[in-house]
């Protein structure tokens, strides 16, 4: 059986491709402290540090590898310490790496979260590094952190929030609605309703009007113009009434039962009024 070199060269390189992944090398993590109590742990790729680190308010976590591609001195694109307390909660940190690979990261109280501070077990650090193209990503735990608070000082203020879990009942009072326009609205169709009067007796002495005729008005239809102009005060009335106390729907079925009052007299009245009229009564 014979093969050709040039499928096995890709079989090969295909191969190499597949199997090659991120790492690091060199990584430590070194506990700066102001009281001169610091540990350095050392941690290679899926074997973290045996001890956790102590983590003081004062203190500082420096952390140093060599990220690696095929055990080749590489930059990834991405490349985080992802930190993890019990219940969840998690801090991303970035590394800041140079382009031979070689990478710093801190730690300290200010980047952690208020739960994280409090926590009573150990924080979980873990590497993540990954980039462009076929090499696999890297998740590896590093170390582990024991956050420190010094005896009889107060300890950060929280509250966990509450999820999915009952409240206090809200009690709502809605703003009573307006019952009356402004009064300036008021006022000014009040003014214009007034000045009709006068102006309606300026017309009817300009134009004639005689009131002689009104005791043969009433016998001819007493009836017909009582309710005729009876009605029509009682609809002024009404829109009195609603202006007043009244809502809408008590005003419109008075309103709709004057109006048919008011057309069936003012039938009534105006033919009366126009019999005269055709006999020549002004």
């Amino acid at each position: 059986m014979r093969f050709s070199i040039a499928s096995s060269l890709l079989f090969l390189t295909s191969a190499a491709s597949a199997a090659s992944s991120w790492g690091f090398k060199d990584g430590s993590a070194t506990v700066a402290s102001k009281q001169g109590h610091g540990a350095t742990a050392k941690f290679s790729n899926q074997e973290p540090a045996k001890n956790a680190l102590v983590l003081g308010k004062a203190d500082t976590i420096k952390v140093s590898l060599t990220t690696t591609e095929d055990s080749e001195a590489k930059r990834p694109h991405q490349a985080f310490i992802v930190i993890t307390e019990s219940t969840g909660i998690e801090v991303a940190l970035p590394l800041d790496i140079k382009s031979s690979g070689k990478a710093v990261a801190a730690i300290s109280h200010k980047d952690l979260a208020v739960p994280m501070l409090l926590s009573d077990e150990p924080l979980k650090v873990n590497l993540v590094l990954g980039s462009f193209g076929s090499s696999n990503p890297l998740i590896s735990p590093v170390f582990n952190i024991e956050i420190y608070h010094v005896p009889n000082t107060p300890l950060p203020p929280f509250e966990r929030p509450m999820r999915y879990g009952p409240r206090a009942e809200i009690h709502h009072i809605f703003k009573v609605g307006e019952t009356s326009p402004p009064m300036i609205i008021s006022v000014v169709f009040v003014t214009a309703i007034v000045c009709t009067f006068p102006m309606l007796l300026v017309a009817w002495n300009k134009l004639g009007a005689n009131l002689d005729h009104l005791p043969k008005a009433v016998q001819a239809a007493p009836i017909s113009h009582a309710l005729f102009v009876g009605s029509i005060i009682a609809i002024e009335g009404s829109f009195f009434l609603y202006y007043v106390k009244w809502n809408l729907f008590q005003l419109l079925p008075v309103f709709m039962g004057l109006s048919v009052v008011t057309f069936l007299s003012g039938v009534k009245a105006l033919s009366e009024v126009q019999g005269r009229r055709f006999a020549g009564e002004r």
